[in-house]
Parts: C-alpha cells; sequence; structure tokens
C-alpha cells in the first residue's frame, strides 16, 4: 500500500504539469498565431467539453478497466496531446492537441480521486493534491525559460513536460498489479454491477449543490490560470515571463495550502477545510484588488493558499456524503459538471473582459468566492436534513 501510495503522489504531480501551461503561454501564442486574444474563450469551451463530458463516463470505464489501467490510458493520452500543440503549425492543430489532452485529463482526475477517497485518509487526498500544485506550480517555470527566447520556443516547453509526462506512464505501467490488488481488497470501487443513469445521480439529495459549488471554485481557480497572466499583463502592464512567474507564485500558494490543510485535516473535517479555504481566497482577492503596485500580487498566494483544501475537501466527502457503492460515478459527475461550470465562467468572463477591461477580474472573483461559501452552506444544510 505505501509503494503504491508513492506512485500515486508521483502521478498527482503529472496531472498538475499540462494543467497551467496555456493560460502562459497564450499572450505569446495568440500573436504568433494571428488569433485574437479572446479567442482563448473558445479554446477553453473545447477543453471543457473533452475533459468534463468524458467525466461522465469515468464510472463506468473504471468499472471496465481497473483504476491502474485508466490511470496509465490517460497519461499516454497527455503526453500524445502535448506533443501534438507542440508541432501544431496553427490554432486549428493545436486545439486537436487540446482535445486529445482533455479526454486524458478528463478521466484519470476522476479515477485517481475516486480512488484516493476510498482508500487513504482525508491528509492524503490534501497532500496528493498538493503534488498537483507542485506540478502546476513547476510547468509555468519551466516554460517561463522558453518565453524568454525566440519566437515559437514555447514549444520546447510542452516537449519537456510531455517527456516528463511519458516517464511517469512508464512508472504506472510498472505498477499495474499494485493498483489491482488494493482495489480487490478495499472498498471496491469497480465491484458494482449496476450503473445509475446520470439523471438518477441528480436526484440524490445535496449532489446538485455539492456539483454547483465545486463549479463555482473551478470557475474562479480556471479564471486565474487562464487569465491571470493576460490580467497581469493588460491592466499591470508586466511582460510575459514575468507575469507567468507571478501566476506560479499564485500556483505554489495552492500547493502551499495544501500540504498545511494535510496537517490540519487529521484533526478538521471536510467541511471545515471548505470553509477555512473560502475566507482565505477572499482575503487575498481583497490584497490583490488593492492599488499598492506589486504587493498587491502576493494576494495571488493567499488565493493560492485558501484554494488549496476546497477541491479535494469537496472530493474526499464524496464517499461519505453519497455512499461508496456510486462514488465512482458520483465523482466523476462532480468532475464533469464542475469543468463544465468552471470553463463557462472563464469563458463568459473572457469574452467581457476583452470586450471591456481586464480590471473586472478581481470583481468577478469576490463575486464568485462569496456565491461558493453561499452554496456551500446550503448544500451542508441539505445534507444535515438527510
Amino acid at each position: 500500500m505505501a509503494f503504491l501510495l508513492a506512485i500515486i503522489y508521483v502521478v498527482f504531480v503529472s496531472l498538475g504539469l499540462p494543467d497551467s501551461l496555456f493560460g502562459v503561454v497564450w499572450p505569446v501564442v495568440h500573436t504568433e498565431f494571428s488569433v485574437d486574444e479572446s479567442f482563448a474563450s473558445l479554446y477553453s469551451i473545447i477543453t471543457a467539453f473533452c475533459t468534463g463530458g468524458v467525466s461522465f463516463l469515468a464510472g463506468w470505464l473504471i468499472r471496465k478497466l481497473g483504476t491502474g489501467k485508466v490511470t496509465l490510458y490517460s497519461t499516454l493520452l497527455t503526453v500524445f496531446g502535448l506533443l501534438i500543440i507542440s508541432f501544431s503549425p496553427n490554432i486549428v492543430v493545436m486545439m486537436i492537441g487540446s482535445v486529445v489532452l482533455g479526454y486524458g485529463a478528463g478521466v484519470i482526475d476522476t479515477a485517481l480521486n475516486n480512488f484516493v477517497s476510498l482508500h487513504f485518509k482525508a491528509q492524503h487526498m490534501n497532500w496528493l493534491h498538493a503534488c498537483w500544485g507542485l506540478g502546476v506550480t513547476l510547468s509555468p517555470l519551466i516554460m517561463s525559460r522558453f518565453l524568454t527566447g525566440e519566437a515559437g520556443e514555447w514549444r520546447n516547453g510542452y516537449r519537456v513536460i510531455a517527456l516528463m509526462q511519458f516517464a511517469i506512464a512508464l512508472l504506472i505501467l510498472f505498477s499495474l498489479k499494485k493498483w489491482k490488488l488494493v482495489s480487490e481488497n478495499g472498498a471496491g470501487e469497480e465491484k458494482s454491477s449496476q450503473n445509475k443513469s446520470l439523471f438518477e445521480i441528480l436526484k440524490i439529495r445535496g449532489v446538485l449543490t455539492s456539483i454547483l459549488s465545486q463549479g463555482l471554485y473551478c470557475g474562479m481557480e480556471f479564471l486565474i490560470g487562464t487569465w491571470g497572466a493576460s490580467f497581469l499583463v493588460n491592466v499591470h502592464s508586466l511582460m510575459p515571463d514575468e507575469a507567468a512567474k507571478w501566476i506560479s507564485l499564485y500556483y505554489g500558494g495552492i500547493m502551499i495550502g495544501r500540504i498545511i490543510s494535510g496537517f490540519i485535516s487529521i484533526k478538521a473535517s471536510d467541511n471545515t477545510m471548505i470553509r477555512f479555504g473560502i475566507v482565505i481566497s477572499f482575503f487575498g482577492m481583497v490584497l490583490l484588488s488593492l492599488p499598492i503596485g506589486n504587493v498587491a500580487f502576493f494576494g495571488l498566494l493567499l488565493i493560492g493558499i485558501g484554494f488549496g483544501p476546497i477541491f479535494p475537501s469537496i472530493l474526499h466527502s464524496v464517499p461519505d456524503r453519497f455512499g461508496k457503492e456510486y462514488s465512482a460515478d458520483i465523482t466523476g459527475f462532480h468532475m464533469g459538471g464542475a469543468y463544465g461550470i468552471g470553463f463557462a465562467f472563464s469563458l463568459t468572463f473572457g469574452y467581457v473582459a476583452t470586450a471591456t477591461t481586464f480590471k473586472i477580474t478581481t470583481v468577478v472573483l469576490l463575486a464568485l468566492v462569496i456565491a461558493l461559501f453561499v452554496v456551500n452552506e446550503a448544500t451542508i444544510g441539505i445534507l444535515k436534513k438527510k
């Protein structure tokens, strides 16, 4: 079990590696491909459709193939998607690569989060997601080294990440027997022989509001990930490579927040961790909105720390809130719904901000974090009555 847990920690790093690349390279890529900056919103729709859509099938795939094989195949898909993007001659081919990347990311997200929520304690869920934070922190730093060179050098950044993903895929390949053994001896995420429809799952009390709360969180995370660098470039006149470093600070905050949350969650409940994260991120958004120069950018660090426990705590609570038998399906619906809602917010924001001004960024973030607090409390209330 300890050996497999160590592998899962590494795999969670690989989950984060591709996630922060697009937002960082977009200020350069949209110029190279001669497309409007707002086109990132349409690009995000493609990613959301693929990543979120396939999550709804994850429960069936996990029962069919097993978590280990699903994780392996999904990781290989991300490698293929990254390579397509790195060799893309235009935005159309880049979007095709994004489709492949999205399919891989959607299934592996659901498979791993469900596996961990069933077999490991809350602190591991937080620490594992801290490893995701390590991945999304490292990739902008890696990419920033290629953004200061000649035009098109960003492609080599994608290739470096693809190579790292392939090495992790080999590690998963040689550990497949361990995954199967834990699944057979554990809570049995692959043992249910029946399938519930989407509508049957959504009828379960509290599921809809729980999905919405995760969607609101993803809306904020995707907004900063996709448009954070553009906000810093357009509003604060930073150079793209400098903006990328500040966005790395945000992702580093998520990683730090999840490390800290792992220790706190030994004693605190998932609900407490979610509330803690909302409050911290609120104060970070307030700091980011203040006219105090570069000091305000440290609000990105505070936002990241606050974001740290929210996503893993919502996912870890799924088996406890709604039962273990269909936890893979419900986790998949959480992931799919969250991606759909999150990208919808990011899409809408992209069109509005590029048509008006990126100065609305902090106002929108504050509105979303307040909405998250309200919906999360509604979910807790519904489950108490249930």
